[in-house]
C-alpha cells in the first residue's frame, strides 16, 4: 500500500515514515501542497497524510484541490495530521474540504493506522454512493474564518511576547542606568581614596625626611668628635644608629618614589625594552664591576608605555635578579617575551635564590619580603613600585618561582601601534 506524507518538516516525516514502513506500508514523500499533487500526477497513492500548516499550499487546500480534480485519485483517502489546528472550526473545516480523517501529531502507530481505516472506508463507502461535492462559497467562508482565527490569535500572542520584550528591555534599561551610576559613585570614591592616599603617603614621607636629616647630622658630629670618648659598646651602639638611620632613608625615598608613580601623568609612547635593559645592566656593571655574571637580552623588545615609568620595571626587575642571583653558582639572567593570551607577556629570569609559591601575591606588597636583611639587603619597595606601574598602564604582572631555583617576573603591556 502506496502512502504519500505531506509536511515541511522533514524530521515530522522522518519519524512517521519509520512508523509506516515498520507496518509494511511503501512510503513518499512531499514538503507542501504542491509537491503532493506534483506526486499524485506521477505516482498511483493508496492514501495521504497531510500536515495543515504549510508553505505555497496547506494542507485544508491540498484536500480540496485533490477532491475537485476530477481525476481518477480524486476520491483518494486524505488524512490530516496536525498539531496546530484542532478547534471545533478547524475539524469542522476539514470535514467540509473533504478529508476523511483528522488525527493531532505526534500520535502512535495504532492511532495512526487507526485513521487510515477510517479513511478507507470512507473513501469506499463514498465510492459505492456518489462522489464527494463541497459548497466552494461555504468552504471559502470557513477557510477565511478560520484565517482570521489564526490570525488574532498569532497577533494576541505576538502582542504578549512585545509587551513581555518591552517590560524585559525596560528592566534591562534601568538596571544598566543603575549599575552606571554605581559604578561611577564607585570610581570617584576610588579614585578620591587613592588621591587622598597618595598625598598621605607623599607628605608623611616628605615631612620626615628634615627630622631623619638632623638625625644623619647629629650622628656625624657625635661620630666625628666624640668616637675617642666613647668605648667599644657605645660605639657599636652608634654604628647600629646609623645603619638605621641610613635604613630609614631608603624606606623614606622607596615611599617616595612609590608616591610619585600614582601622581605622574602617563606620557605614552614607543618603547624600545631591549635598549631600557642594556642601560640598567650597565649601569649595575659599572657599580659592581667585580660581579660575574650571564645575561641574555633578546632583540627588539618594544612595547608602548610611559618611557619614565617603564624604565623603573626594568630597573627594579633587572636588579632584583642581579641581587638574587649573587649566591648562585654560574649566575644567569635571560630579559625576553612569550606568548601570553591576546598580548605577548614580557620577562625577566634568573636561577638565583627563587621563591615559595604560595608567597607569590605577596611579593607586590610595599615592604613585604621574603628574605631576612643579612641574606639579600632591601627595603621591600622595588616590586611594589613595578606593580604599580604596570597597573597604571592596563597591563598585569605575575611571578613563578621555586625555592633556590630560581624566579621568573613576567608583565604584560600594549603593543606599540605598528605591530
Amino acid at each position: 500500500m502506496n502512502v504519500l506524507i505531506v509536511d515541511d518538516y522533514p524530521s515530522n516525516r522522518k519519524v512517521l515514515r519509520a512508523q509506516l514502513e515498520a507496518e509494511g506500508y511503501e512510503v513518499f514523500e512531499a514538503a507542501n501542497g504542491v509537491e503532493a499533487l506534483q506526486a499524485l500526477d506521477r505516482d498511483a497513492m493508496d492514501a495521504v497524510i497531510s500536515d495543515i500548516l504549510m508553505p505555497n499550499m496547506d494542507g485544508f487546500r491540498l484536500c480540496q484541490e485533490i477532491r475537485k480534480s476530477g481525476k481518477p485519485n480524486s476520491g483518494l483517502p486524505v488524512i490530516l495530521y496536525t498539531a496546530t489546528y484542532n478547534s471545533p472550526g478547524d475539524r469542522k473545516l476539514a470535514e467540509s474540504v473533504g478529508a476523511d480523517s483528522y488525527v493531532l501529531k505526534p500520535a502512535p502507530t495504532p492511532v495512526i493506522l487507526s485513521a487510515l481505516r477510517e479513511a478507507q472506508d470512507k473513501a469506499a463507502d463514498r465510492v459505492a454512493h456518489e462522489p464527494f461535492r463541497s459548497d466552494e462559497t461555504y468552504v471559502l467562508k470557513q477557510y477565511n474564518e478560520m484565517l482570521v482565527r489564526k490570525l488574532e490569535t498569532r497577533n494576541s500572542q505576538l502582542q504578549e511576547a512585545l509587551a513581555g520584550l518591552q517590560t524585559a528591555h525596560d528592566e534591562i534599561v534601568e538596571l544598566n542606568r543603575s549599575l552606571e551610576v554605581r559604578v561611577e559613585q564607585r570610581t570617584a570614591a576610588l579614585e578620591t581614596a587613592n588621591k587622598e592616599l597618595e598625598a598621605f603617603s607623599y607628605s608623611v614621607s616628605h615631612d620626615l625626611r628634615g627630622p631623619l636629616r638632623a638625625i644623619g647630622g647629629l650622628f656625624d658630629v657625635l661620630l666625628q668628635d666624640h668616637a675617642g670618648a666613647l668605648d667599644a659598646q657605645a660605639r657599636h651602639y652608634i654604628t647600629l644608629i646609623g645603619k638605621s638611620v641610613e635604613r630609614m632613608r631608603d624606606l623614606i625615598e622607596g615611599l617616595l618614589r612609590l608616591s610619585r608613580v600614582g601622581r605622574a601623568d602617563l606620557n605614552l609612547e614607543r618603547i624600545d625594552l631591549t635598549r631600557l635593559a642594556q642601560e640598567a645592566l650597565g649601569d649595575l656593571k659599572w657599580a659592581d664591576p667585580e660581579r660575574r655574571i650571564d645575561v641574555q637580552i633578546e632583540e627588539d623588545l618594544a612595547a608602548e608605555g610611559d618611557t619614565r615609568l617603564i624604565r623603573l620595571v626594568v630597573q627594579n626587575l633587572l636588579e632584583n635578579a642581579w641581587k638574587y642571583t649573587r649566591k648562585a653558582t654560574n649566575a644567569r639572567v635571560e630579559i625576553g617575551a612569550v606568548a601570553s593570551e591576546a598580548q605577548p607577556a614580557f620577562f625577566v629570569r634568573d636561577n638565583g635564590a627563587g621563591f615559595d609559591m604560595k608567597h607569590a601575591e605577596s611579593l607586590f606588597t610595599a615592604f613585604k619580603r621574603l628574605h631576612r636583611e643579612d641574606e639579600f639587603p632591601g627595603i621591600g619597595i622595588g616590586l611594589a613600585t613595578v606593580q604599580r606601574v604596570i597597573a597604571r598602564h592596563g597591563g598585569r604582572v605575575w611571578a613563578e618561582g621555586a625555592v633556590d631555583q630560581g624566579a621568573t617576573f613576567y608583565f604584560t603591556l600594549p603593543l606599540p601601534a605598528e605591530a
